[in-house]
């Protein structure tokens, strides 16, 4: 597929390395002189120069027969005018990043309708509703939803107290309707077999019936504590997505910053909850705010420095769990080691809507796992895929690729060799990061 990235920002460059990574056709354009040359030598792809709503971009030859267009300047409305004019040029799809609140919500649906785009995208939204998701399952440290919320994926590390280490996989007695997909142990990924044990610190993947989800928290013992009082550290564009939401969950907030604007933007979308002008480094100021009584402290700025931290001294001043987003990737690996609870990526999950658009062989969504070293993708079995009427057993999928959840006429089905797959079903995959391509090819019966 030949897909067009307008701006070279951090998005811009993350998607561009892993399209290209997948093998894929990449055609960046950005009028900044030094971000066109980052991108081009680091990348070795196709870069233009130029305005991405120009006429003269447009009609370039290797633009206006683009498969996708995807528009992330600094501008949303920069990005709305770059789409609506790829689409005149016959561009078949466009996705663009809108980030203010003015455009969001309600808004949604009307600005897809008025200007054609596809893919409304929207990086803080997207981690703001996954940070909710999360604390709706305290014992979690990922939740992912599919086909329609009849199936979760939910990723949970192991402890010495829980009930399922140091047994043989195929002795445990997990509850009907979930499965054990993967296991990413010293940073390494496993899929699974009856003989593998569970040890104390691995990070394990379940899936299965969305109902069966509260059913494992007693044994897993993670985090037993429901969640009642949040703080979140950043009144940015997250912290004001995220802490709305929090209160229609019932949850206590309490957000701060150090700007008094922000501050007193973010009181105006509050409830019952409070907006503190502050700073968040001050030790003294954090504990007469109570850090130590939040059951989760959400770290939000714009410094992915100084949101670790925050996180660390948050944990040192008491708080029982902490979350921190990062927008550089490789700090999810070291963020987590040294301490923080959960680390999310705002491009991983932008990533992961993105890719949905780009692949093919039926694939409704992709959910990037482990700072990208796995991926959970879910896809609605067509006529020509190979796994339609054949049993799972016979199907040539690579050894790290399980197929580990399916959908067969609203029934949620843990599969075995036996199984067989019929136009309609969706499946869900859980895939080595390393093995995408292949598995995607298989799928698309190439």
């Amino acid at each position: 597929m030949r897909v067009v990235i307008v701006g070279a920002g951090k998005l811009g460059y993350s998607l561009a390395e892993y399209l290209t990574q997948e093998l894929h056709e990449v055609i960046v354009v950005e009028s900044d002189e030094g971000r066109r040359e980052i991108i081009k030598n680091a990348l070795d792809i196709l870069t233009l120069e130029g305005n991405g709503a120009s006429p003269a971009v447009l009609t370039d030859p290797d633009v206006k027969n683009a498969d996708l267009l995807v528009a992330c300047t600094d501008s949303d409305e920069v990005n709305m005018i770059i789409c609506m004019m790829a689409k005149r040029m016959g561009i078949p799809q466009t996705i663009a990043r809108i980030r203010s609140n003015e455009y969001t919500g309600v808004a949604d649906t009307f600005i897809k309708k008025v200007t054609d785009i596809d893919l409304v995208l929207n990086p803080e939204r997207i981690i703001a509703l996954e940070i909710s998701h999360i604390l709706l399952t305290p014992f979690a440290l990922d939740v992912e939803d599919f086909a329609d919320g009849k199936v979760s994926l939910f990723e949970s590390r192991m402890t010495d107290r829980s009930q399922y280490i140091n047994t043989p996989l195929k002795n445990l007695s997990l509850p009907s309707g979930l499965l054990i997909s993967g296991i990413f142990r010293q940073n390494s990924l496993i899929i699974p077999r009856g003989n593998d044990m569970l040890l104390p610190n691995d990070s394990v993947f379940f899936i299965g019936r969305s109902e069966t989800i509260h059913e494992l928290e007693q044994k897993v013992e993670v985090m037993t504590s429901k969640v009642e009082r949040v703080m979140i550290i950043g009144a940015g564009r997250i912290g004001c997505y995220l802490a709305p939401i929090l209160e229609q969950q019932g949850l206590s907030v309490k957000i701060i910053d150090k700007n008094m604007a922000r501050c007193e933007h973010a009181a105006t979308l509050l409830k019952n909850g409070m907006a503190l002008c502050g700073d968040g480094t001050n030790i003294e100021f954090l504990t007469q705010e109570g850090v130590s009584e939040a059951d989760i402290v959400v770290c939000l700025t714009e410094d992915d420095k100084l949101n670790l931290l925050l996180a660390l001294l948050a944990k040192h001043l008491g708080a029982k769990k902490t979350i921190v987003k990062t927008a550089r990737t490789e700090y999810v690996n070291l963020m987590e080691k040294v301490g923080v609870d959960i680390v999310l990526s705002t491009r991983l999950l932008s990533l992961g809507e993105i890719l949905r658009f780009v692949r093919r062989g039926g694939v409704v969504s992709v959910s990037l796992l482990e700072g990208s070293k796995a991926e959970a993708i879910e896809i609605i079995i067509q006529d020509t895929n190979p796994l339609a009427g054949t049993p799972l057993k016979n199907a040539k999928l690579p050894e790290t690729c399980l197929v580990c959840a399916v959908v067969h006429k609203n029934d949620v089905i843990i599969p075995n060799g036996n199984t067989v797959l019929y136009p309609g079903d969706r499946a869900i995959l859980f895939v080595q990061a390393s093995e995408v391509k292949k598995v995607m090819t298989y799928l698309e019966g190439r």
